[in-house]
């Protein structure tokens, strides 16, 4: 269902049957990691204009990798990362410490 590099590629599936008999496939709810056990690739400072779909690409080489700039940040949400030029963002690799 979800592309190898998504971050809910490793997230368990669930199936849920309702008292119809409908049968629900869906994926179990993903929690944030723990940004400071990810294994840092380098950090970034904002600069003004900067989005995260342009750190990814330029850093990770594909801008839809976002989430892992949120992941490594503790950050839910992405506009909390990007709303202050100067911020420092780690960037993690794939891997855990």
């Amino acid at each position: 269902m979800f592309d190898s590099d998504s971050r809910y590629a490793q997230v368990e599936d669930a199936v849920l049957t309702t008292d119809r008999g409908l049968v629900v496939k869906y994926k179990r709810r993903r929690f944030l990691p723990d940004g400071a056990k990810m294994v840092l690739l380098q950090e970034v400072t904002v600069a003004a204009g900067d989005r995260l779909d342009l750190v990814a690409g330029r850093v990770l080489g594909e801008p839809e990798q976002f989430w892992r700039i949120c992941d490594a940040n503790n950050a839910m949400y992405p506009f909390d990362l990007i709303n202050k030029t100067n911020t420092v963002l780690r960037i993690a690799s794939a891997g855990r410490k």
